[in-house]
């Protein structure tokens, strides 16, 4: 068998996430499909984690394993793209892996950019590509406040009860917000993430920019470890998976 690696860039709006499931349109789904027709025979995808409904990826990563060798790359990648362009999703890179990597399991850190279109007019050319805010948020606040969430800490409040994650505690290495020309992008950068962990924790950073929340009160939020007291997820749009470094 030869294992391979996959980069794929993908617009998230039309599917019911990365996972397959037993009804709609999945990411997963679409180009374990597509594959398989392509190589003429069964194969599975594994990706480096999920994406729910809506979320897009700049470089989600994944791989598969077959019983032929891809002899030319070049070929394959524009056969593929061939039938997922028009899907919007489009595989960036083929690479010839050992059986030991993993794309999941072999990942030492995840990258997540969430972006806020910060104006009062409605985006048209970036519709479904950012969270679109109409009040003027306090940037400096929140960037304040995304240094509370940086380091090892118990994320229970930004934990969704349906998370199947053992630990609520994650490593945050970086939360850094960059603001220019009426748009806001948060990243985060970590090992792992629980679920909806990044969207809750924007939906917070949030609040501070609309002065909701002071900083103190964030503060006790989070050691409060409750996720009831947490400000509501932002929307799906917004999320891009950036990267995975191995």
């Amino acid at each position: 068998m030869f294992r391979y690696q996959i980069l794929i860039e993908y617009v998230g709006t039309n599917f019911r996430g990365w996972q397959v499931q037993k009804k709609g349109k999945t990411i997963q789904g679409i180009i374990q499909d597509k594959i398989s027709k392509l190589l003429k025979e069964e194969i599975v995808l594994f990706g480096s984690g999920r994406t729910d409904t809506g979320v897009h990826a700049i470089e989600q990563s994944a791989h598969f394993d077959c019983k032929k060798r891809i002899v030319n790359n070049g070929k394959f990648l524009k056969s593929i793209n061939y039938f997922l362009n028009e899907k919007k999703i489009a595989i960036l890179k083929i690479r010839k892996r050992s059986n030991k990597f993993h794309a999941r399991f072999s990942a030492k850190m995840r990258i997540y950019k969430y972006i806020i279109i910060n104006r009062f007019s409605r985006p048209v050319l970036e519709k479904n590509r950012g969270w679109h805010i109409m009040k003027e948020l306090d940037v400096d606040t929140m960037r304040k406040g995304a240094k509370k969430l940086e380091g090892t800490i118990d994320f229970s409040t930004f934990r969704a009860s349906t998370c199947r994650a053992k630990s609520p505690i994650k490593s945050m290495k970086l939360v850094k917000i960059v603001s220019s020309k009426n748009k806001i992008i948060i990243e985060f950068r970590s090992q792992s993430f629980l679920q909806k962990q990044v969207r809750s924790m924007v939906g917070c950073l949030k609040y501070l920019g609309e002065k909701k929340w002071s900083l103190k009160k964030f503060d006790n939020i989070i050691k409060s470890k409750k996720r009831i007291l947490c400000a509501p997820p932002a929307p799906p749009e917004g999320l891009f998976l950036s990267r995975i470094i191995y």
